[in-house]
């Protein structure tokens, strides 16, 4: 029997802990692949504008920063789910502390529930409050205190008064569905009162329910208090098949029923645990929501400010990011995709859009293990003409921590179009991946797959010495953590311990291995072998729990032929490395062709403002119009911290002309252009590691804006200063921690700098090199600081790093929490110095700070030029 989403949430955490006792034969073992699932979509069967509200998230960000404004803009999330100011459900997510970078981002709206207020879950011990007036007055003062703060934004506040009512004091509803009632009048007069115009949503019940959405829609209706947005909750693997014709239709036949105009609906918490972090799973949820064009926000089941499992690390993307993001790239009208089943969970779904002006066809797709053949119909010859150019990107799972870069272009093709119709087969045997297709007229260069050989390996399905294989059916239960394969290896806790694998490669050179692994809480270490020899340490940082998916990566030179790959536990045989018990998922290996590269056509980017474009010219066949009042957007993704040349191929149309440019906010002083006609400015530029946003227009002039190609510089980083915490200058109860072997640590120095901040006594200062000018500073840092939560969720806290110069300006910058103190990530922040030889002191009067083991500081830009192409 099912449990209730109620019994669920309460199980999360028992079911998270005992996954890894399971059998392997609870694995599902892959079906036969079909020789293919068809899907159709008809371009010339619109479906109305495309919504986009469907990728929101509840507590989505949880500080200012968190995450960093690259990755929330790129996600491009419509509305948010969060806390009252001053809520205590969870340390973060305060609305008044996020929300500046979301509305900045074209974030539409943000739901606050108010019951959030309360730090216990069930809300006040699960009991209404026998004096009712005493929740009334924490309405007014949530209510109160947004109006007063964020008056601007007002009006994009949506007020929760109840949130899952079914298990917080209304649960017995055949006895208190008329006190739940006079309870919404009471909390709806409440709001009301502070501001006739706040906006109010309701029930929030935590599953859809006709009798309960029918009793309130007749009460509100006669009273005059309907809400302004109906919200409920689709959590189980059920919805997937339900949602559309027994959840939403039916909803819309009430309110038919009851004579109410329709109003908008927000599924303000969709998805499982399963589901989050994999674009398989959210094609699913996301096209069943676009085909109804409702919002959602994801389920908030593991921690605050990361999107809900959709980023990675402190600034980089996952393969939900990518899904997320291109999801919010899709501009036009939708269009009719029809699936082989429409309504049956973990299949082939999709969503399809027709952009005019674009003259672009774009299509999401996945969830199944068989070839894609997608059935295209209604190419208008007047927008594609009789052949179109074809390209298909993968974004596959890459776990929670996980970093994905650009997704490689699987598959290209410049084919024909007869009557309106063409065919385009992908080829694909993994359902946790989800493929952006492109369709575009045939023009410009013909596009090419640029899709590097690899190869993946269950780590299941190596052979084991040692170590345990554990199922983890995520069908069977859907609140498992993702895995891939439906299986991984664990109790690798022994000197014996080892999986060990074949892999033939064409070619001899470099090639990387990422191991899709889980690490407790803890850092460790595994040996890597090759044919039989130690190659190198695997050294992985602490993730969430074993099931809770990082990535850690090495490279290596093979040769051309066959290798035996083994990785251990033990270096010597003898004696076990630190941290080993770690769980292993996958491994993956690339081969290295050259310095990393990708190429974002401009065709593709967002614009700010309005979308000109030029046919015919360029590398794809469009060239996007820049100028003073349009912008292209584009997300760039850095594999490492460190330089990067962009090259940003234009045409001047004016000699005048100038690009404009700016790096995530900061601007960057453009080339000096020489002339009018096709141009290519190249900047050596640093990146962090993950996602960063660069605009690019233009003054002085139109331009014409090709395409933007970044490579990695690696002769570059020799600008960066590189500095051990440890040997700045400690003041105050800072103080240098050593940091035993025995830990697995990945420090740099064997030592942390630990009991910064607190109060603005307790710092280090760093030297600096000299000059002035725009710097990143890259902190390596660790942060494990959380509550004792009293629900399911994990109540990680942030902790602000507060960076001043000497004798010039101060900024504080917040750092997510990392799982253990004796972990070590990156995370870049910008700094701009503004004298010679100020040093620069971190510390943190607001609050503790993270604990640090280095700093490194780096020119943002090193060079520019600008030359005729």
């Amino acid at each position: 029997m099912e449990l209730t989403v109620r019994q669920r949430k309460k199980a999360v955490a028992l079911v998270a802990s005992l996954a890894l006792t399971v059998g392997l034969t609870a694995a599902l073992q892959r079906p036969a692949a079909a020789a293919t699932d068809a899907v159709g979509v008809d371009f010339a069967a619109s479906t109305g504008p495309f919504a986009g509200d469907a990728s929101g998230a509840l507590y989505a960000l949880s500080d200012d920063g968190v995450p960093t404004y690259p990755v929330m803009a790129g996600a491009r999330p419509t509305t948010i789910t969060t806390k009252p100011p001053g809520g205590e459900q969870h340390p973060g997510g305060d609305p008044l502390d996020v929300t500046k970078e979301f509305f900045a981002s074209g974030g539409k709206q943000v739901f606050v529930n108010i019951q959030d207020i309360y730090p216990d879950w069930p809300y006040n011990g699960g009991v209404r409050p026998s004096d009712f007036s005493t929740y009334a007055a924490k309405i007014t003062a949530a209510v109160s205190t947004i109006k007063q703060k964020d008056p601007q934004h007002f009006d994009r506040y949506v007020f929760v008064p109840f949130n899952e009512p079914e298990g917080n004091w209304y649960g017995d509803y055949a006895n208190l569905k008329s006190q739940f009632l006079a309870d919404w009048s009471a909390a709806y007069q409440t709001i009301k009162a502070v501001d006739p115009a706040a906006k109010i949503a309701g029930p929030g019940l935590a599953y859809y329910q006709t009798n309960r959405l029918t009793d309130l829609l007749t009460y509100a209706k006669a009273n005059n208090q309907l809400p302004d947005v109906i919200t409920w909750h689709e959590l189980g693997r059920s919805s997937l098949k339900d949602y559309r014709q027994n959840h939403y239709a039916a909803y819309r036949s009430i309110e038919a029923s009851l004579g109410i105009k329709a109003l908008p609906i927000n599924i303000t918490e969709w998805g499982n645990r399963r589901d989050l972090s994999v674009p398989g799973q959210l094609i699913q949820w996301l096209a069943m929501l676009e085909d109804t064009k409702v919002g959602g926000n994801t389920a908030y089941w593991t921690y605050a400010g990361n999107l809900n499992d959709n980023s990675a690390g402190a600034n980089q993307a996952n393969g939900g990011w990518w899904t997320m993001k291109w999801y919010g790239d899709l501009t036009g009208d939708t269009v009719a995709v029809t699936p082989p089943q429409a309504n049956v969970p973990d299949t082939v779904q999709g969503i399809a859009t027709l952009d005019g002006t674009r003259k672009q066809g774009s299509i999401l797709a996945g969830g199944t293990s068989n070839d894609i053949t997608l059935n295209l119909t209604g190419l208008n010859p007047k927008i594609f003409g009789t052949s179109v150019d074809v390209r298909v990107q993968r974004a596959a799972w890459s776990g929670y921590e996980g970093d994905l870069t650009q997704p490689p272009t699987v598959l290209a093709a410049r084919q024909k179009v007869s009557h309106g119709a063409t065919t385009v087969t992908i080829p694909n045997t993994d359902r946790m991946s989800t493929y952006q297709i492109l369709i575009t007229p045939a023009a410009g260069k013909a596009p090419v797959a640029d899709v590097p050989w690899s190869n993946s390996t269950e780590a299941e399905n190596t052979t084991l010495t040692d170590v345990t294989a554990y199922g983890q059916d995520t069908d069977a239960n859907t609140w498992l953590y993702a895995t891939s394969g439906k299986a991984d290896v664990g109790s690798t806790n022994k000197v014996t311990a080892a999986l060990t694998w074949n892999v033939t490669v064409p070619s001899s050179g470099t090639y990387r291995l990422a191991v899709l692994a889980g690490a407790n809480k803890a850092p460790g270490r595994h040996a890597l072998f090759v044919d039989g020899t130690f190659n190198q340490l695997i050294t992985y940082t602490a993730d969430l729990g074993w099931t809770y998916r990082g990535q850690a990566e090495v490279t290596l030179p093979l040769t051309a032929g066959t290798h035996t790959l083994s990785v251990r536990m033990s270096q010597d045989g003898t004696t076990l490395l630190p941290g080993s018990d770690i769980a292993l998922d996958r491994f993956d290996l690339t081969r290295l062709a050259g310095p990393e590269t990708s190429t974002y056509p401009a065709r593709f980017a967002r614009v700010i403002g309005t979308p000109q474009y030029t046919f015919g010219d360029g590398s794809t066949g469009a060239q996007l119009r820049i100028g003073p009042s349009t912008t292209g957007q584009f997300l760039l993704a850095a594999h490492d911290n460190g330089y990067y040349d962009l090259a940003i191929r234009y045409t001047a149309q004016k000699r005048s002309a100038k690009l404009a440019l700016s790096l995530n906010g900061r601007t960057i002083k453009p080339p000096a252009g020489s002339g009018d006609g096709a141009r290519k400015a190249t900047l050596r530029v640093h990146f962090a590691a993950g996602i960063s946003e660069l605009r690019i227009g233009a003054t002085g002039g139109a331009a014409l804006l090709d395409s933007v190609t970044m490579t990695r510089a690696t002769d570059g980083d020799a600008a960066t200063t590189l500095i051990e915490a440890e040997s700045g200058v400690l003041a105050g109860a800072t103080r240098v921690a050593t940091l035993d072997a025995s830990t697995g640590s990945n420090a740099s120095g064997g030592a942390k700098v630990t009991w910064l901040g607190g109060g603005s006594a307790n710092t280090v200062t760093i030297a600096r090199p000299a000059g002035t000018g725009a710097y990143d500073l890259g902190v390596h840092y660790a942060n494990a600081d959380q509550n004792n939560a009293s629900h399911y969720n994990t109540d990680v806290i942030s902790r602000p790093l507060t960076v001043t110069e000497t004798g010039g300006a101060s900024t504080t910058v917040a750092f997510r929490h990392n799982y253990s103190w004796t972990s070590f990530w990156w995370h870049t922040v910008p700094l701009d110095l503004t004298t010679t030889d100020g040093a620069v002191v971190l510390g943190g009067s607001t609050g503790y700070a993270p604990d640090l083991d280095a700093i490194t500081l780096s020119p943002l830009v090193l060079s520019v030029t600008d030359s005729r192409q």
